[in-house]
């Protein structure tokens, strides 16, 4: 059957979507970050000639990509394939994605100037990544989630300020304390950024939606709740209506956990904080996701079956505790490396315990 734009499909049979919003689901729901992508041959085949970017605007390559894990893995919800600089490429930013680097920047945001010429997003510039979620629809069956995503402000900030990747953040922490007025007008213009990147793949009908402050664990939760918590409020508060699960996920943010979930349906836990721990900080409701440490999938099949265990009994307890469900996922995204085989017996055992 195909799948019609602005239409939502029927969630009752999802395991995600049921353990996301405190039901029953006939499996434990299970899916990886970064399961589409260089642990895959078929990926790293179809993506030879042609750059990250310009794939993440192709339809067709969008669809192909977000269903091989699906196709391979059998896990519980395919996310759409894309890069968190999508949307300020989208809207004007001159940017690359350089291999070996990560997203550079042109001309880096350092001023009130700066901030005033940063574009805003026309949903239209984006009009290709709806498309390529109504061809993904048409593919998946309906139990399997299509999860949207984007970048939170702060991780976006960060890469504009710094100019790319960084592993102190001087320039981002510098200007936030300096010059608070021009870091909140920068980061209003980045959740408006955000929520309209995400109200397009809302609208093309994804069936929940993540997003991802990747970089958020490099601040004090003072630092958090001031300087970045009042603009992801705005947008998890702006895609409320649309009554699918709202997942937030940061690396290192054990100690945000509380302010990071405020706003969410699901909070994402790396692989230092057990789930059940994590339910205490953030406070019962909440559904929960994780945390398989990525590099547990090189260790051998005991050991994978072993901190499989641990982790489904640990979200377990976690539900006991007052989490709402379990989603299984790791702690971060699947390393390049990772054999494709040990994520699909993963996702078979996972299934079956």
């Amino acid at each position: 059957m195909s799948h019609a734009p602005g239409t939502r499909r029927s969630h009752s049979r999802m395991p995600l979507v049921a353990a996301a919003r405190g039901e029953s689901p006939v499996r434990r729901p299970v899916w990886f970050m970064r399961q589409a992508g260089r642990s895959l041959p078929e990926y790293r085949a179809i993506r030879a000639e042609i750059g990250m970017l310009e794939s993440c605007f192709d339809p067709d390559l969008v669809c192909e990509i977000t269903m091989q894990p699906v196709r391979r893995h059998d896990v519980d919800a395919a996310i759409l394939f894309s890069d968190i600089v999508v949307p300020l490429k989208a809207a004007g930013v001159d940017l690359d994605i350089v291999a070996g680097t990560g997203p550079v920047i042109a001309a880096p945001i350092r001023s009130t100037a700066d901030v005033a010429a940063l574009p805003r997003l026309d949903p239209a510039a984006v009009g290709a990544v709806a498309r390529a979620v109504t061809k993904i629809l048409d593919q998946l069956d309906e139990t399997t989630a299509l999860i949207g995503f984007a970048g939170a402000p702060f991780t976006l900030a960060s890469y504009l300020i710094e100019g790319g990747p960084s592993r102190n953040y001087v320039h981002t922490k510098a200007l936030m304390r300096s010059d608070p007025d021009t870091w909140h007008a920068l980061m209003a213009r980045l959740a408006d950024i955000t929520i309209t990147f995400l109200q397009v793949q809302l609208d093309a009908g994804v069936d929940a939606v993540q997003v991802f402050d990747s970089w958020a664990g490099a601040l004090s939760e003072a630092d958090y709740r001031t300087f970045v918590a009042p603009h992801v409020d705005r947008v998890f508060a702006e895609l409320a209506e649309y009554g699918v699960p709202r997942i937030h996920f940061g690396v290192g943010t054990g100690e945000l956990l509380a302010a990071m979930a405020e706003p969410a349906d699901v909070i994402g836990v790396d692989w230092r904080v057990p789930l059940e721990e994590a339910v205490h900080r953030v406070g019962p409701g909440k559904a929960v996701q994780g945390n398989l440490d990525p590099t547990v999938l090189f260790a051998g099949p005991a050991v994978v079956e072993q901190e499989i265990q641990r982790v489904l009994d640990d979200g377990r307890r976690a539900v006991a505790a007052g989490a709402a469900g379990h989603i299984v996922n790791l702690g971060h995204g699947v390393l390049p490396d990772t054999d494709p085989d040990v994520l699909t017996r993963a996702v078979e055992l996972i299934h079956t315990l």
